[in-house]
Order: structure tokens, then sequence, then C-alpha cells
């Protein structure tokens, strides 16, 4: 299956470091680096898995991370100086996501400005959710933790079946409009779980994010890490109607 998407979401790898810190509840002073790394290659190789248009700054990223491991694992050299003053190989990477998130934060700040000032809240949900209830977008690191979940849990003998143009992205495009109609919220995790195999979950996935960059749905979740609802961008639908 070949089908590149490239979406306004997908901002960096400082972006998916900061998502691994958040997710791992990791200190961004003590980042255990093995971990971290493996993490991060399990990302890309999903992306490429996927076909998705990764940036040269993610493998640069992935170099810095597996040079950084390198560093720690290699025994210190005893013309070296005294431990306190030795320089910690993480210090570099901490220094630039710190940075990074205060930038971040300062963006944040001024979009949510932004939307009081035109009396609008930038996290609207177009659809009535619960009184008291609040929602957030999903990020697609979020969206690729939530598939990596499934095909874990999908047996390996799935994985070998030859099934030919059974599902495509332009047909599930297609059922997910056509199931938004009836209903205004799917749960990510129950159309992959009511998927037949491996290659309809996939499918589905690209047909998500194909969705979202063409502005025809937006991905929530309650909290961070939760189940992921895909809903229509109703202010997306006003604009072009």
């Amino acid at each position: 299956m070949s089908y590149k998407v490239k979406l306004e979401v997908f901002e960096g790898p400082l972006d998916l470091l900061l998502y691994l810190i958040k997710k791992n509840e990791i200190d961004i002073y003590d980042i255990p680096i093995s971990s971290i790394t493996e993490q991060y290659l399990e990302y890309l190789d999903l992306m490429r898995m996927l076909d998705l248009n990764i940036a040269g700054e993610f493998l640069v990223m992935a170099a810095t991370l597996i040079h950084i491991k390198s560093k720690m694992l290699l025994p210190p050299d005893e013309k070296e100086v005294l431990p306190e003053e030795e320089e910690d190989p993480r210090e570099e990477l901490v220094r630039r996501l710190l940075e990074y998130k205060k930038f971040k934060e300062v963006a944040g700040i001024l979009q949510d400005l932004e939307g009081q000032r035109k009396k609008m809240f930038t996290r609207d949900i177009p659809f009535e959710a619960e009184p008291g209830e609040v929602f957030f977008e999903a990020s697609l690191f979020d969206l690729i933790t939530a598939l990596t979940r499934v095909l874990k849990d999908v047996p390996k003998d799935i994985f070998q079946e030859i099934v030919k143009d059974e599902f495509t992205v332009e047909q599930k495009v297609h059922d997910l409009l056509h199931m938004l109609v009836k209903s205004p919220a799917l749960s990510l995790f129950e159309l992959f779980k009511n998927s037949k195999n491996k290659l309809e979950v996939i499918a589905t996935f690209l047909a998500v994010l194909e969705l979202i960059r063409l502005k025809e749905v937006i991905v929530v979740q309650k909290q961070n890490f939760s189940d992921i609802e895909i809903v229509r961008n109703e202010k997306h639908r006003l604009n072009i109607e």
C-alpha cells in the first residue's frame, strides 16, 4: 500500500520526544535515553510502514539519540576530569527540549488570546458533549500510539494474510464520512476493534489522516492517552458552504 500523507500537526522530532516524555511520565532533566531512543525508533519504523513523509530532521534526531546512548554506555576515560565535572551527554538535548517546550507554551497562550479576541474557543468541539465534559484535540502521535496498541493485539498469523484490494483508503474515507452522517462521533478504538485484519486497520488509519488533512474531521480525547474520537469539523463545513 503506497499512500503518502503530510499533516500540519506533524511538527517535528522535538514534538515526538516531548510526547514520549509526557506519555511515560519522565523527568525531562533525567531522561532514560536508552528507553526513549528505543521508543522513538519504533515510532519511526511505524511511520515508514505507513509510508508517511518523514522529514530529514527526524532521522537526524534518531542519530543524535543513538550517539547520546552510545556515549552513556561507554566506560569513562581514566584521563577524564572528576565525575562531578563531567558533562552529561543529555545536557544539550534537555536544553533544546526545554527551549522548544517554552516556545510551544507561549504559542499556545497567544493562540488562546486570539481565540478570546474573536470570541471563539480554540478547542471548540463540533458536537454536543455532556455537560461538564471537556475534550482536547489529539495529536498525530496520539493516533500512532492507538494504532500501535491495536497492532500489538492482532495475532501474528493474521499479518501474513494476503487480501488483494479488499480495503482501500478511498473506500474507507467514504465509509467514515457516511458513518459520521449517522453518528456525531466515532471511537477510533472501536473502528480498529471491528476491523477484519491488519490491512483494514491500516486503511482505516490512513483514511482518518486523509480526512484530517482535508480538514473534514478532527480527532479529540477527554484526557491525554485516552480513547480517541473522530468528529466532523463543522467550522470547515461552514466555510465551504
